[in-house]
């Protein structure tokens, strides 16, 4: 058994995530608590978008600078821009589809070591983050305290990005790329199933 603060501990986690029967979508609510508080726990409890954070951050940090800190500050600046769009009911192609493939392409390009040039890297994840923004954007006017709820949100997403660049970092290590490796092929089959959720709705 892996100690409790090991890298293995934390992929075991990854993997508990993935396989719990809990409903795997962030985004599916009607209504939101509202409150910094319920803002923190949102990403906490939806495990596409917790996959997703993590993702990004340890992509970045697998990519190396310039992307280790410019990736972690697009997604949540398009992030900010598709919750505007959503608020404002713009149109945009299959919400939950979007989300659901963000999971699994950024899944991938960690497990296959994906190398892009930095400025395709800054739109793939800033694509994505739109997807994400616009989903909760819907949701913010429901919010019994909208602002306070954004806060708690962003600040959460904050930490997810920093756990996916700590985790990242271990490919310094001799067995940090396996690990690496394995843990983008995990949030990737995470993907799968949600891809899958759709399309048996």
């Amino acid at each position: 058994m892996p100690h409790p603060k090991s890298p293995r501990a934390l992929v075991l986690a990854l993997v508990l995530a993935a396989a719990l029967p809990a409903p795997a979508f962030a985004h599916e609510g009607t209504g939101l608590a509202g409150g910094f508080a319920a803002g923190f726990i949102h990403p906490l409890t939806g495990f596409d978008h917790m996959l997703a954070m993590i993702a990004v951050g340890l992509w970045g940090a697998y990519l190396g600078r310039p992307l280790v800190a410019a990736l972690p500050v697009i997604f949540p600046s398009l992030m900010a821009l598709g919750a505007l769009l959503g608020m404002a009911g713009a149109p945009l192609p299959p919400v939950e589809a979007g989300i659901a493939l963000s999971v699994l392409v950024l899944g991938l390009a960690i497990a296959l070591a994906f190398k892009p040039p930095n400025w395709l890297a800054c739109v793939i994840v800033g694509i994505f983050g739109l997807f994400h923004g616009y989903a909760h954007g819907r949701e913010l006017p429901s919010a019994a305290d909208p602002v306070g709820y954004s806060a708690g949100f962003v600040l959460s997403t904050g930490f997810l990005h920093i756990g996916g660049v700590g985790l990242g970092f271990l490919k310094e290590r001799p067995w940090g790329a396996r690990l690496i490796t394995g843990a983008g092929a995990l949030i990737a089959c995470s993907g799968v199933f949600f891809m899958t959720r759709l399309v048996w709705k």
